[in-house]
């Protein structure tokens, strides 16, 4: 039927992504286009099909002896998810990938009359900071923005260190909540987005 064919524009075919760190309380993107704001910057390069946003809500079931199915389902709790593998071994992707950290520069063996060395120090336990974060996705005209006021690196980092391929740094952003904002949301400039009249 032509409705489908249409339709097909509404498929979405991320060829750009980004994605955006922020201090928590940075000025989100007021729309799906306008240029980034002061205090967030790019992560830069990453894997080419690295870059996930998961959606997780979670559900109980009450059953009764009156029914083969259950009686009521309720949501217990949400959690939501940012996966990405970095290519680009920085000083601001180190702390987001390691949940912060302190970088302190350190003076080399003789004197220090050669290139300048740095120090990393992973935060102790409890010391993890949170960032806000922004995912960007392009499609030709089509322009979406994942916002997340608040985000936690949630795993440990593996990084493989071989010859034969890049270094990865593993960046798993777990989505923090409140009652009294959105623990994220979605802006679009994509017009399948208007509600029908």
């Amino acid at each position: 039927m032509a409705g489908e064919i249409t339709n097909a524009s509404q498929i979405v075919v991320p060829a750009r992504t980004r994605l955006w760190l922020a201090t928590v309380g940075t000025a989100a993107p007021a729309d799906a286009t306008v240029a980034m704001a002061a205090g967030w910057y790019s992560v830069g390069l990453t894997t080419e099909d690295s870059l996930k946003f998961n959606e997780e809500p979670q559900f109980e079931q009450v059953k009764s002896a009156q029914t083969d199915f259950p009686s009521r389902t309720f949501q217990t709790s949400d959690s939501a998810t940012i996966e990405v593998d970095l290519q680009q071994w920085n000083a601001k992707n180190f702390k987001a990938v390691f949940g912060g950290g302190t970088i302190s520069e350190v003076t080399p063996a003789g004197g220090g009359t050669g290139p300048k060395h740095y120090r990393f120090a992973p935060p102790r336990i409890g010391g993890r900071t949170e960032v806000a974060a922004c995912i960007e996705v392009i499609d030709g005209p089509k322009s979406y923005r994942y916002v997340i006021p608040r985000a936690m690196q949630m795993e440990g980092v593996q990084t493989d260190l071989q010859k034969a391929k890049e270094a990865i740094l593993p960046l798993r952003l777990a989505v923090q909540g409140g009652d009294d904002a959105d623990a994220w949301y979605l802006i679009t400039n994509d017009p399948a987005f208007a509600e029908a009249p």
